[in-house]
């Protein structure tokens, strides 16, 4: 999948929000990156391929009129990785919108935890992501 059209499906996905969530993303980039840099995946000790996406700023739920002036919210949305986990078109559409919307719950204050009880996962794991690897006794 393009860059172009991998953008079109993060503008279908924002476009598919509620306008009560969309007016309160006014203030948030979203960007495309290719990866994550090693020093991102070194910092949050993960491997490459391991981080889709990331909400870099201060969720909704935190600010306040009390707390100093903060840079706008910013998504990164990391599109090797995802195109390199999905197996069809129609996965990687999908992928793309879920973490897209996952990284936009972020931005409200969601913990991973809160979003994927709601999206029927179990608290560590979002739903549709692949099992961890089990180990074969020998």
């Amino acid at each position: 999948m393009e860059k172009d059209e991998f953008e079109e499906v993060i503008e279908e996905a924002l476009a598919s929000l509620p306008e009560e969530f969309s007016r309160k993303l006014q203030n948030v980039e979203i960007v495309v990156e290719d990866e994550p840099s090693e020093e991102l995946l070194q910092k949050l000790s993960l491997p490459r391929g391991g981080l889709l996406g990331l909400y870099h700023g201060v969720p909704l739920k935190k600010q306040s009129i009390w707390s100093p002036p903060t840079l706008p919210g910013k998504i990164s949305i990391y599109r090797i990785p995802i195109l390199s986990i999905s197996r069809t078109r129609q996965g990687m559409r999908e992928r793309i919108r879920n973490v897209v919307i996952h990284e936009v719950g972020h931005h409200f204050g969601l913990s991973d935890r809160e979003m994927n009880a709601a999206k029927g996962g179990t608290p560590d794991r979002q739903p549709g992501a692949r099992p961890p690897r089990q180990r074969r006794k020998r």
